[in-house]
């Protein structure tokens, strides 16, 4: 059975509005419109996203601990969701005027337009309600998205699958807000499951703090020496970073303008791969085994991710291939950086609680940052970590994306939109795939009172045929593969190769702690074995 047919079938239910507009005072409805609304300018970016090759849509999965309660959710997103200003409003562009730009004009949510239950065969979902899944929320990438109305939707999927007892996809136009964004509105909309009136925690910033020991009196001339010791320092650090920054903005520039380019591989995207369908897979992976890494390794998280991402590309290039093991391949990796600081979960609440701008910035501000994975065959599976280390360290000293979000705002407003949208074309074309690595919440949250089991974002619009999210939640983290079916028909195989990976690299970091404990070199089973016998 075809989802996206079965999608046009739903369950009949009484309409609900939720007239945002007049509720907060900004105009008066005169035969069912709205007159006198909010406008705001929709953002650069968001411009962007409405560009015909950067339709660019969010779809994120929540699986569910208890079937859905229909009447509730509609409830619940009446009272949140429905209620923040940019889910309330519709993008409007006045044609009648020479370089009109398009505006955010708050609108009546009804509900019924954006909370889609889908009528789907019994004997499908319960025949594999794991492809059902699948096979409905990839079809979403197909169907187009109705601009008449504010840009999301809310699919139930209310059957249970190996994870969960149900699911809801909320589907959004990117124009709305970038992933971090809309993942911290959603939390927004949750509350923790061990206090249903309190909003769910994230992990706090990481800090830098050492131990604290009494420092003694020293002479006049050793603190001039030591201040002078530490200007320099912060001389040679400056001079460091301009550098960094100016060869990667050079660098990016020179790709955009296909001055330099990935070479074609298995894993680089055919001409035209952003109109194509996309399919969603996922796959959970231990948290618990990454920090592992992380800790023997004495890296971040992101770095350990960075590695797995190479280790997993490099066994589906070696394999699909059949190349030599000494053959070097370099891919990058477009990584989108929200620039914006992010609305804390308590403004955010506030925001939908009244339904009013209170300060927080919203929208997309969003440079680009080139990411390298080296694919190649190590012995020693901890190398992928290493190399992925040093890559992440690099990058930091850099203020690429900074630069490249304003040398992006000044083409725009010097050339426009059509200028500004074929200069990311070119960086996305001449790169070979998209990274993102996003933090959810460190307890189990419930959403109108059902218990979140997983998080599983993706996007698609993109000229990328493969694009990779990394998303944590309580103990786990969810790997999403966003494909052009069409190139990865094996992306299930792809998914394995991520998490073999994850096990040789978390059993070599258990290998050298092992070692660091004892003194005894303990021989290494790396990725070059695996990968040649497969």
């Amino acid at each position: 059975m075809d989802p996206g047919a079965s999608a046009a079938t739903l369950r009949k239910r009484a309409p609900l509005s939720v007239d945002t507009a007049a509720a907060i005072g900004f105009g008066s409805k005169e035969g069912g419109a709205v007159t006198a609304v909010e406008e705001e300018p929709v953002s650069p970016t968001g411009r962007l996203f409405r560009e015909p090759s950067f339709r660019c849509h969010i779809v994120a999965v929540f699986g569910l601990a208890a079937p859905v309660d229909v009447p509730a959710l509609r409830d619940g997103v009446a009272a949140t969701l429905a209620r923040h200003p940019r889910f309330c409003s519709v993008q409007v562009l006045d044609e009648s005027k020479k370089d009109a730009r398009p505006k955010w004009v708050r609108t009546v949510v009804n509900l019924d337009n954006h909370i889609v239950v889908p009528d789907l065969d019994p004997a499908a979902t319960s025949a594999d309600p794991d492809k059902a899944l699948e096979d409905y929320v990839s079809s979403l990438s197909s169907r187009p998205m109705d601009h008449s109305v504010p840009l999301w939707e809310l699919h139930v999927l209310d059957f249970p699958t190996a994870e969960a007892a149900a699911a809801v996809a909320l589907r959004v136009h990117h124009s709305v807000g970038d992933g971090v964004s809309m993942l911290s509105l959603f939390m927004a909309c949750t509350r923790s499951a061990a206090d249903p009136e309190a909003l769910p925690s994230l992990p706090p910033a990481r800090r830098r703090a050492g131990p604290v020991h009494a420092v003694p009196r020293r002479p006049s001339g050793a603190l001039l020496l030591d201040a002078l010791a530490a200007l320099a320092a912060w001389v040679v650090a400056l001079l460091v970073l301009a550098w960094h920054t100016a060869v990667d903005v050079a660098l990016f520039f020179a790709t955009a303008a296909s001055l330099l380019g990935d070479a074609r591989t298995v894993l680089k995207g055919e001409e035209g791969t952003e109109f194509r369908p996309r399919r969603f897979v996922n796959r959970t992976l231990s948290l618990d085994d990454i920090k592992f890494v992380k800790n023997t390794m004495s890296c971040t998280v992101n770095d350990v991710l960075l590695g797995m991402t190479s280790a997993a590309l490099s066994r589906y290039y070696f394999r699909k291939t059949g190349e030599s093991d000494s053959k070097r391949v370099t891919v990058r990796s477009a990584v989108l950086v929200n620039l914006r600081p992010t609305p804390g979960i308590q403004t955010l609440a506030s925001m939908m609680e009244t339904s009013k701008d209170n300060g927080a910035r919203w929208g997309n501000k969003i440079g680009y940052m080139l990411i390298p994975f080296h694919l190649a065959r190590h012995d020693d599976p901890i190398e992928y970590v290493r190399r992925a280390t040093k890559v992440a360290r690099r990058k930091k000293s850099s203020m690429e994306s900074v630069f490249t979000f304003w040398s992006g705002d000044m083409v725009l407003k010097l050339f426009g939109i059509k200028a500004a949208a074929a200069l990311c074309y070119g960086m996305f074309t001449h790169t070979t795939l998209s990274f993102s690595n996003m933090v959810g919440p460190t307890e189990q949250v419930t959403f109108c009172r059902n218990p979140i089991v997983y998080i599983a974002p993706g996007t698609y619009g993109h000229p990328h045929a493969l694009t990779i999210h990394y998303q944590s939640y309580m103990n786990n983290v969810k790997l999403v593969l966003s494909v052009d079916e069409s190139r990865f028909p094996d992306c299930h195989q792809l998914l394995d190769d991520f998490a073999e990976s994850l096990r040789l690299i978390r059993e070599a970091a258990s290998r050298k702690s092992e070692e660091a404990q004892d003194g005894t070199p303990i021989p290494s089973l790396g990725l070059r074995s695996c990968l040649g016998t497969e």
